[in-house]
């Protein structure tokens, strides 16, 4: 039976021009990377947005094998919600008060585990900064799927690469383009 998608959420119809970068989800000699998936639930599963983590997770299948997927939950959080994450084969984590210092915690172990060679993360929260810079310092190639408005600058200079949900559809940001545009000279005075 196929699973049915959100309707609200277009399907995949970019390749996000991922393409050019899946060589290097490929890690030694065509076995895939590990994924580590850490959703920062509060914040990024909201109405306003309607993210469907089932495309998170078909981008990210398409570029290595999601070992670990969790979400971040707080006590907030309704039974149904919980369920449906359940239903969706995630690991739902669910907490008193703010979700970041578990969530951060999880990633940093999730660092030092040889099987995992991706950290993504769905947030748009700047605290999650010196979790992505420690992953990067170790090796890990880092991922944030954000969205916006309200996308953290921070995250974005960090992260290996940033998929943003635009609200019809994902969208890989081009660094080297908007570093570019950034560091572009000003015309000489005439």
């Amino acid at each position: 039976m196929t699973p049915i998608k959100n309707p609200i959420i277009s399907p995949i119809k970019n390749p996000f021009k991922l393409d050019k970068i899946k060589n290097t989800f490929l890690k030694d000699k065509g076995r895939r990377k590990g994924i580590a998936l850490l959703v920062d639930g509060p914040n990024m599963l909201r109405k306003e947005f309607q993210i469907d983590l089932e495309v998170v997770r078909d981008i990210l299948k398409r570029y290595g094998d999601i070992k670990v997927g969790k979400v971040f939950l707080n006590q907030y959080a309704s039974d149904k919600l919980v369920e449906a994450i359940e239903n969706q084969g995630f690991e739902p984590i669910v907490g008193s008060g703010d979700v970041d210092v578990r969530l951060a915690v999880d990633a940093m172990e999730l660092v030092f585990n040889q099987h995992i060679d991706t950290i993504a993360i769905v947030t748009r929260d700047a605290d999650f900064k010196p979790v992505l810079s420690k992953a990067s310092m170790y090796g890990k190639e880092t991922i944030v799927f954000g969205a916006e408005p309200g996308l953290s600058i921070a995250l974005k200079n960090v992260a290996d690469y940033v998929i943003v949900f635009n609200g019809t559809e994902w969208v890989e940001v081009n660094k080297l383009a908007a570093e570019e545009l950034e560091t572009e000279p000003e015309a000489a005075p005439q």
